[in-house]
């Protein structure tokens, strides 16, 4: 009976967003932006009542969806992280960055912890090259990073962090 009364919800919260845009067609994608804002990520049930209430074919929806890399069809974590590993912050150290998230947080880019507390991608480039490195953290550019600053980030989001010093 919960799970009919959350997917009852869910298509509620859904209606309200369509809603939002007068429930035009033309506004999928902002429509779908707001849905995974609500919900972290895009739910198949969501997207079902995408189609439905704006009368698209569940295939265009799910089109849509996965054309952007920006959306998700999977559940992403509380804390989302981007690394841009373009040229310049390449060159400014992005894989040593990299290599330590991956070692505290236990999660390889693309992947998000079984917790759901933390998303990790990779990028190609953000447009700051000269703030490089460029960490994005919950859609919070963080620039010049060095592990050190990565580590402080980390404990703020409540990741325990052991390094060399501890």
């Amino acid at each position: 009976m919960s799970e009919v009364n959350s997917v009852e919800k869910m298509e509620l919260k859904v209606k309200d967003i369509i809603q939002k845009y007068g429930s035009d067609r033309g506004f999928v994608v902002p429509i779908l932006q707001d849905v995974q804002k609500e919900f972290n990520y895009l739910p198949k049930e969501a997207l079902n009542a995408v189609s439905s209430h704006l009368d698209v074919a569940i295939s265009r929806i799910f089109e849509v969806a996965t054309f952007y890399k920006a959306f998700s069809l999977t559940p992403r974590g509380r804390h989302q992280l981007s690394l841009c590993v373009g040229t310049a912050c390449y060159v400014r150290g992005a894989p040593l960055i990299e290599s330590n998230i991956e070692r505290v947080l236990d999660l390889r880019p693309g992947k998000t912890s079984p917790d759901l507390e933390f998303s990790f991608d990779t990028v190609n480039c953000l447009g700051s090259c000269a703030l490089g490195p460029i960490l994005v953290v919950d859609g919070e550019y963080q620039g010049q990073m060095t592990v050190s600053k990565t580590n402080k980030v980390l404990k703020k989001l409540g990741k325990k962090v052991k390094t060399d010093e501890n």
